[in-house]
């Protein structure tokens, strides 16, 4: 270099007087589904040789705090998950009364931390615990840390949901290898729990509603295991997560969380191929005349299929092209189920939409592209595009918030500030998800299969996803201010009868609420108190009209 002149003699002599600590690289990389993301963006705009002999200077979106913090939610998340699924055996066994080698001990195995995964082979069985060879050490794997796996597979693809009775004791045998992870440091013992590597995978994604700013992204358990991006690429039906379009739908053509809908069995018939169609509600149950907050925040599939079919298909998918759906929309009732595929990134923009007072942000993982000279070859400035109206996104909002708050997503309600979200769970429990946040940050999770298996009965939205995305927000919000949603101006605030959605009657002595309207759109009508209500569960008896 000295000689080609990029140094003088002086620099080349302060070069060479340097001490270098070599360090072995590691398999570890940070974020690398985002980064192979942002790669495959670069080579995309500017080609390969401009990438990888440029010498650009790339600055990105990252939140490297949050990154972790989403790293950590989702691995550990996938880990429960899958031990729900139940044990699959011993990775393989080996003969451990044959001659061994003496151990190579490598650099990994000269310290065990809390936290670290390992395998190792079961040497002795004893009364309430295991013995485990960790590399050079023995350590010890009691028969509590070790409970979970009681539930075992009983065939290939079967996963039995009954605690099988079978003694611990006769789970492992000496020679069986497992994966364990470090437990507890004692003076005299390393104590592990068994471990299992997750085959569920799933995608995760934080985004700043105001600025579309990526903030965290994770592809899947493993990057080493699988580059498929499944927070960008990947396309699976979304459930219940849709549904918050279309009563968005309805709340912009002048409907209100107050008005109400029946929630009881309809059929539908396709009449160009004679099939039938009846949607159900999850436990089969029904609930009569229902307002279309509660209808959102217990997630009634009938009512939301009769209301799809009162605001109409058409709207639905033009309001949903206009948020950011990009996706094709089934033209029929089953988009009231969220059966068309979408992918993660895409609805969690929309979700940004809705908690960024109906503004849109394209999301964007690039903030700026400088070539070796320094000139700055890309320059991202965020454009926030009003996209549907404030009234709109606050009331479909303050729905969200009722999910979480008495809906089906309350264990968020221990982050301890404003929320909005909505959970998904499609049909046999392919997909879990899991979309929502705070005005200053937006994240939206799924979990499955790739050969969309079922994850099993119980694994609903907010059994197997929502803890997950939990996890994540009370570590990613903790620095960031609590803000509550902006109440536009254009939002009044009226007392109505919470069973018709018309305002209560006067010295009725009825329970009334308060609810939230689109000014212009409040109702004008009190309510007509009837001797004889009309039960709403004898379809029979409602004229048609009333459907």
């Amino acid at each position: 270099m000295e000689e080609a002149k990029f140094l003088t003699a002086t620099e080349r002599e302060q070069a060479a007087a340097e001490i270098l600590n070599f360090r072995r690289p590691g398999v570890e990389q940070a974020a690398p589904y985002f980064v192979e993301y942002i790669r495959q963006l670069l080579v995309a705009k500017y080609g390969e040789e401009t990438v990888y002999k440029g010498g650009l200077k790339v600055y990105t979106t990252l939140n490297m705090e949050m990154q972790k913090a989403a790293e950590a939610a989702f691995a550990a998340g996938l880990r429960e998950l899958d031990k729900r699924q139940g044990w699959r055996g011993p990775l393989r066994t080996v003969d451990v009364t044959a001659p061994a080698p003496l151990p190579v001990v490598a650099e990994r195995d000269l310290i065990l931390k809390v936290g670290d995964y390992r395998e190792g082979f079961v040497t002795r069985v004893g009364k309430d615990h295991f013995l485990v060879q960790v590399g050079s050490m023995v350590t010890k794997l009691a028969f509590d840390d070790m409970a979970w796996a009681k539930r075992r597979l009983t065939g290939p693809d079967l996963v039995k949901d009954v605690v099988v009775n079978e003694n611990l004791k006769h789970i492992l045998k000496p020679g069986d290898v497992i994966e364990v992870m470090v437990k507890k440091l004692d003076r005299d013992m390393v104590h592990v729990q068994m471990e299992q590597t997750p085959l569920i995978e799933g995608g995760f994604i934080a985004l700043d509603p105001a600025k579309g700013a990526i903030r965290a992204m994770v592809g899947g358990y493993d990057f080493g295991r699988s580059e498929y991006n499944r927070a960008v690429q990947a396309h699976r039906q979304p459930g219940s997560a849709f549904k918050p379009i279309i009563y968005a739908t309805a709340m912009n053509q002048g409907m209100s969380p107050g008005s109400v809908i029946l929630d009881a069995p309809v059929v539908y018939t396709q009449e160009q191929d004679e099939k039938t169609w009846k949607p159900e509600n999850y436990g089969r149950k029904i609930h009569g005349m229902v307002s279309l907050r509660d209808a959102l925040a217990h997630s009634h599939n009938l009512a939301t299929v009769r209301l799809l079919d009162k605001v109409g298909v058409k709207s639905v998918i033009e309001f949903a092209k206009a948020v950011g759906i990009t996706s094709p929309l089934a033209a029929d009732l089953s988009l009231g189920l969220g059966s068309s595929s979408v992918g993660l990134m895409e609805l969690t923009s929309v979700y940004s939409v809705f908690l960024n007072q109906g503004n849109r942000t394209e999301p964007h993982g690039i903030l700026s592209v400088k070539d070796n000279m320094g000139q700055v070859l890309e320059q991202v400035e965020s454009q926030a595009i009003p996209v549907i109206s404030k009234e709109t996104a606050y009331l479909i909002t303050n729905m969200m918030e009722d999910v979480v708050q008495k809906g089906t997503a309350q264990a968020a309600k221990g982050i301890g500030r404003p929320i909005a979200g909505k959970t998904g769970t499609t049909d046999e429990f392919i997909n879990a998800w899991f979309i929502g946040g705070a005005p200053n940050l937006v994240a939206g999770i799924y979990v499955g299969f790739d050969d969309r298996r079922s994850l099993g009965e119980t694994e609903s939205g907010a059994h197997a996803a929502l803890p997950i995305w939990i996890n994540f927000m009370q570590a990613a919000l903790k620095p960031l201010p609590i803000v509550a949603f902006t109440i536009p101006e254009g939002v009044t605030f009226v007392k109505v009868d919470p069973s018709t959605g018309l305002l209560e009657a006067e010295q009725d002595g009825q329970a009334s609420t308060v609810e939230l309207f689109t000014k212009g759109s409040e109702p004008t009508q009190a309510t007509q108190r009837h001797s004889d209500p009309v039960d709403f569960y004898k379809l029979d008896q409602i004229p048609e009209g009333a459907l």
